[in-house]
């Protein structure tokens, strides 16, 4: 008998910053509004409900934060979905690098919905630890959140 996959969304990078600063770039809403969220109601802790904005698209989303390991994991459920789940998997391979992992999984879709979920979701996390990247890294603040889709386009019913 086959196991049946979940289907998932993984978007990975090496970071060269010690585990403890790319770690606690997404626990401290101080640094992760750098780079992902424009606004946090506060920051991560287990058992808690954050609410995360991005003022430049007027969208907000709820979420709870189910598990945390300190430089290791960060689980939270997304928009208060029981089963949509983000993990955030931190892998120092020297005393300088970390490999950080982000799982999202859970999803209610299917077919044509569920493909376009999981791109969307895929293509919003890569972009998440890009400017992760380029912030920890060379302090640089590249808007990538914010450019992703100007409001010129209007792709996104912005």
């Amino acid at each position: 008998m086959a196991a049946t996959k979940i289907p998932t969304v993984e978007a990975q990078m090496l970071i060269r910053k010690p585990v403890t600063t790319v770690f606690q770039a997404f626990i401290d809403p101080a640094i992760t509004t750098n780079f992902w969220f424009t606004k946090s109601s506060g920051q991560l802790e287990v058992g808690k409900t954050i609410t995360w904005e991005w003022e430049m698209y007027n969208v907000s989303t709820n979420v709870f934060v189910k598990d945390i390991i300190p430089n290791r994991k960060i689980s939270i459920e997304w928009d208060n979905t029981p089963d949509v789940t983000v993990d955030f998997e931190f892998t120092p391979l020297t005393d300088d690098t970390t490999y950080v992992v982000i799982k999202n999984y859970g999803f209610k879709e299917t077919g044509d919905d569920l493909i376009q979920a999981i791109k969307d979701n895929t293509g919003g996390f890569t972009t998440v630890l890009d400017g992760m990247k380029a912030y920890l890294e060379h302090n640089l603040k590249l808007n990538l959140i914010g450019d992703k889709f100007p409001k010129e386009i209007n792709n996104h019913g912005q």
